[in-house]
């Protein structure tokens, strides 16, 4: 198993509204997911690394707060401008901030429950159309849509609680 990618590589999916209920799920349930992957992990397993040359538990935590931020910045955005260029961030560098280290892991786990409350109230009801709206992504140099971010990020909630609870079981945590 590729520790890096412990449920596989994000692979798009075409619309259905099979496929948006179980995303739009991903994206409420995605706050207690997390919260139940770092139950009980004292401080030297919150700062253990997933994988050799991997981000620390807690750099993960505080990560998917600042990368879900943005993302719910990117819906709105979609929603409310044509094809918006969006901001990237050095997420490597975000996440080697002084506040990862020094701010509890808690407060992003807070910060997540009030932010994927509002990000789903936000998208729960978009119409097809809207989920076709685009931002452009400056760095991939592409437009994408409302359709692919959620399904971006559905995974990505995912993936990261994926190397918390694969970190768990190597190590019989």
């Amino acid at each position: 198993m590729d520790l890096r990618y412990p449920i596989g590589k994000y692979e798009p999916q075409p619309f259905s509204a099979n496929q948006k209920r179980l995303w739009l799920q991903d994206i409420q349930f995605l706050p207690g997911l997390l919260e139940n992957a770092i139950e009980n992990l004292d401080e030297s397993q919150l700062n253990t690394p997933y994988r050799d040359g991997g981000w620390t538990v807690k750099q993960v935590v505080h990560h998917v707060a600042d990368s879900h931020i943005n993302a719910y910045t990117r819906f709105k955005l979609g929603l409310t401008e044509d094809n918006p260029i969006i901001k990237p961030y050095e997420e490597k560098l975000w996440a080697e901030l002084r506040d990862v280290d020094s701010v509890p892991i808690n407060i992003s786990i807070t910060l997540l429950y009030a932010l994927h409350t509002r990000w789903h109230a936000a998208i729960l009801h978009l119409t097809d159309e809207q989920w076709k709206r685009t931002i452009r992504h400056p760095e991939q140099a592409k437009e994408l849509s409302l359709w692919h971010l959620l399904g971006t990020y559905a995974w990505h909630g995912k993936h990261h609680v994926a190397h918390i609870t694969s970190l768990r079981e190597r190590k019989g945590w």
